[in-house]
C-alpha cells in the first residue's frame, strides 16, 4: 500500500542482501561474504552494509594512509610532551609544518626539521592515488563508467598543486599546506595577504562560482526528487528512460517557477561539471600565485578588473 512520504517519514526495505554481480574466482577473493543492515544507516542510506570489495589496491591504500595519520599524529603527540590530554585540548592548534625555506625543494630534510611532513606527504598522496586506480578499475569491473574517477582527480589535483606542484615551481617545500586544523586555515589567510588579496584572483572567483553553483544544483535536485518521492521519483533510470509521472510533476514544476527544466538526467551532467571546476579551477588560481602573478591586486587594477581605491 502506498504511503506519504515527506524528509521525516521514509521507507525501508527489508529484503535478502544484494551481493552485486558475479566476480571471478580471482577477484571474488577481494570481496567480504557477510552484510549487516542498520535502522540508522537506513535514515540516512541504504540500511545494507556489505559487501565490502578492498582487494589489493584497497588494502595498500588504507596501509599508506594509516602510515600518513600515523606519523601526523605521533608528531604532534611529541610537541605536547606526549601528553594525551593536552593533545586532546589542543588538537585545532596542533600542526606538522613543511620545510622551511632554507632548505628549498630537496627531499634530504632532516626528520625534525621538515622531513616528517615530507615522509607523511609521500604516504598520503601515495594512499590517494592508489584509492583513485582502486575506483577507476572497480568502475571497469561493474561495467559503469568512470566518471567517479575523473571527478576524484580534480579533488587530487588541487591537493597536488597545494602540496607538491606548486611548491616545485616556487622552489621551495616552504610554500606547501602544513598538516593541522588551524595552521592550515592561517596558511590560507597569509597566503592571500602575501599575494594582494586572493578574492582578486578570477580563478579563484570561478571556484567559488562552482562551489555556491554546485551546492545549490545539488540542493534544487534533491529537493525536486523528495517531492516526488511518492511517485517513485527516485527510481530516476526508470524515469530517464520512460518518463512517468514523478518526471513529468518535477518538469512542469520548474517550467511553472523558472521557465526552464533540467531533465533526470542531465542534472546531474549540470552538478557534475559544476563540481568538478570548483577544485579544477580552485587549483589553477593557486598555482598561478607566485609563480606568474605576484600580487593580484594590482593585477586585477591593470586588467580593468577591480576599481582603483
Amino acid at each position: 500500500m502506498a504511503r506519504y512520504q515527506n524528509i521525516f517519514t521514509q521507507v525501508q526495505l527489508a529484503h535478502a542482501p544484494e551481493m552485486g554481480i558475479p566476480l571471478s574466482a580471482y577477484e571474488a577473493g577481494g570481496r567480504t561474504k557477510d552484510t549487516a543492515f542498520s535502522y540508522w544507516m537506513g535514515k540516512f542510506g541504504q540500511a545494507q552494509i556489505g559487501p565490502i570489495y578492498l582487494g589489493w589496491l584497497g588494502i595498500a591504500s588504507l596501509l599508506f594512509g594509516f602510515f600518513a595519520i600515523e606519523i601526523i599524529g605521533l608528531n604532534m603527540l611529541a610537541s605536547v610532551n606526549w601528553d594525551p590530554v593536552e593533545f586532546v585540548r589542543q588538537f585545532f592548534w596542533l600542526t606538522l609544518d613543511p620545510p622551511a625555506a632554507e632548505y628549498g625543494f630537496t627531499p634530504f630534510v632532516p626528520l625534525w626539521d621538515g622531513g616528517w611532513w615530507i615522509l607523511a606527504g609521500f604516504f598520503l598522496t601515495t594512499s590517494i592515488l592508489l584509492w583513485w586506480v582502486r575506483t577507476y578499475r572497480r568502475a571497469r569491473a561493474l561495467g559503469m563508467g568512470t566518471h567517479v574517477s575523473w571527478a576524484f582527480l580534480s579533488a587530487i589535483w588541487l591537493y597536488l598543486v597545494l602540496g607538491f606542484i606548486r611548491p616545485f615551481f616556487m622552489g621551495e617545500w616552504a610554500q606547501a599546506v602544513p598538516f593541522g586544523i588551524f595552521s592550515h586555515l592561517e596558511w590560507t589567510n597569509n597566503f592571500s595577504l602575501t599575494y594582494g588579496n586572493l578574492f582578486y584572483n578570477p580563478f579563484h572567483a570561478l571556484s567559488i562560482v562552482f562551489l555556491y553553483g554546485s551546492a545549490l544544483l545539488f540542493a534544487m535536485h534533491g529537493a525536486t526528487i523528495l517531492a516526488v518521492g511518492r511517485y517513485g521519483g527516485e527510481r530516476e533510470l526508470e524515469q530517464i528512460t520512460d518518463r512517468g509521472t514523478a518526471s513529468e510533476r518535477a518538469a512542469l514544476f520548474w517550467r511553472w517557477t523558472m521557465g526552464f527544466n533540467a531533465t533526470m538526467e542531465s542534472i546531474h551532467r549540470w552538478a557534475w561539471w559544476f563540481a568538478v571546476l570548483c577544485p579544477l579551477t580552485g587549483g589553477i588560481g593557486i598555482l598561478l600565485t607566485g609563480t606568474v602573478v605576484d600580487n593580484w591586486y594590482l593585477w586585477a587594477i591593470e586588467h580593468h578588473y577591480a576599481p582603483e581605491y
